[in-house]
């Protein structure tokens, strides 16, 4: 004890703060502290997956009234069940199931704190001592950094930009040992826009089994399609391996602040019960917090009463703004798109440093952007992607085209002579 203070025996989790060091939101946040706060314009915000903000992508009135309903309803103030209140589950499998060839039951259904909550109980689930992930490149930091937070070790396969970011299948099984324990499949595809086809997914599943993994497929952003490929949930093969699929209301219903997720398992042979998954997942739900009941009771009528002029509209203008994006990108030398987005919100674009002075690397350019241009772009680092760039095309395309402008201004005062 030095000057009458006593030792103090607690501390920070040092694991834990260098888990999250590179974040999603970590990075927006230092690339917003560098916004001039001289410059009148309005910030132009292409570095995140949240259009809610934009009139054009308002929800439905159908999911707004569903949520004052459950509330004015006084039927939903209560604790839920750990795994989530059997209308809702059921009303979750009954809207997966019109896409699978077998019918899922509510004991299938785990709701979740947004998806975010069901990618950390899949990864804890599978943090036993030894085991490894595997996990795509570029892909969604939130999976690193949960993974290292449990002490689950990464690996990473590529996604081929020159193959519409398809799976590099060789490099996965070239890293699979005998610990390995999962990969994880994003589709539609965050960073890359891509929507992968049904004989692709079905390679995965095949490539899966051979492996003994199963696979975590992250379709938070489902039929959220709008090129020629159609979308194909990872469920329809689950019984060539098993499938654990994430989702939830987030994205297609834009309301990614109301938390209302799933953990699903498409494993109609019953391989996740015999090996011990389903009791240690529900171990996991029963420690961890629920989404709000009141959600919960409007999912129902969200899922079964929504309008397909609602989707169809959202669908409509996100197939507008990737056309945007596609064609504003070609005016700028710096940065090149090999694959036109299919679904989702972003798209990833290369980076050329080689026509810029005095710009080091993706995250000095996004720093830079933010401060000259009043833009905000993702650095492909966060991603795992070091020289690229992801950018969010989900905004409201006067605005897309305003910030896509300013970013080939920025090329031009920066460019070599």
């Amino acid at each position: 004890m030095e000057n009458g203070a006593p030792a103090w025996k607690f501390r920070g989790d040092e694991e834990l703060t260098a888990a999250s060091a590179i974040t999603v939101r970590g990075i927006l946040y230092q690339l917003m502290d560098n916004l001039n706060k001289d410059d009148d314009r309005v910030v132009v915000p292409l570095g995140h997956g949240d259009p809610s903000h934009f009139p054009c992508f308002r929800t439905t009135p159908v999911a707004e009234d569903a949520i004052v309903d459950a509330v004015r309803s006084a039927k939903f103030n209560c604790y839920g069940p750990t795994v989530g209140i059997l209308p809702a589950r059921r009303a979750v499998a009954d809207y997966l199931s019109r896409d699978l060839p077998y019918k899922l039951s509510p004991d299938d259904v785990h709701l979740t704190l947004g998806c975010k909550q069901a990618i950390e109980a899949a990864l804890t689930v599978l943090a036993c001592p030894g085991a490894n992930i595997l996990l795509p490149r570029p892909g969604f930091p939130c999976y690193d950094a949960l993974a290292a937070y449990s002490h689950l070790e990464t690996r990473y396969f590529d996604l081929l930009p020159d193959k519409g970011w398809e799976v590099d299948l060789k490099g996965v099984e070239d890293l699979a040992d005998e610990s390995t324990v999962a990969m994880v499949v994003i589709n539609p595809g965050n960073p890359c826009g891509s929507v992968f086809s049904y004989q692709h997914l079905k390679k995965v599943a095949e490539t899966a089994r051979k492996l003994g993994i199963m696979v975590i497929a992250d379709e938070v952003y489902g039929h959220l399609a709008f090129g020629d490929t159609p979308f194909v949930p990872m469920g329809v093969f689950g019984s060539i391996a098993p499938v654990l699929t994430l989702g939830s209301i987030s994205k297609s219903w834009i309301v990614p602040g109301w938390r209302l997720g799933w953990l699903v398992t498409n494993d109609p042979n019953g391989f996740l019960k015999d090996t011990g998954v389903l009791k240690s997942l529900k171990g996991f739900l029963d420690i961890s917090s629920d989404p709000p009941t009141f959600i919960q009771g409007a999912v129902p009528h969200i899922l079964e009463k929504t309008n397909d002029d609602f989707f169809s509209k959202v669908i409509r203008i996100l197939r507008e703004a990737a056309d945007i994006c596609d064609e504003k990108i070609q005016e700028i030398p710096c940065i090149t798109c090999p694959e036109k987005p299919e679904g989702g919100m972003f798209v990833m674009v290369k980076l050329n440093l080689s026509l810029l002075e005095g710009i080091k690397d993706d995250l000095e350019f996004c720093i830079k952007l933010a401060k000259e241009e009043s833009v905000i772009v993702l650095p492909g680092i966060v991603v795992g992607m070091k020289n690229w760039l992801r950018i969010t095309f989900a905004i409201d395309p006067s605005s897309l085209k305003d910030g896509l402008g300013r970013i080939k201004a920025f090329y031009e005062r920066h460019a070599k002579k």
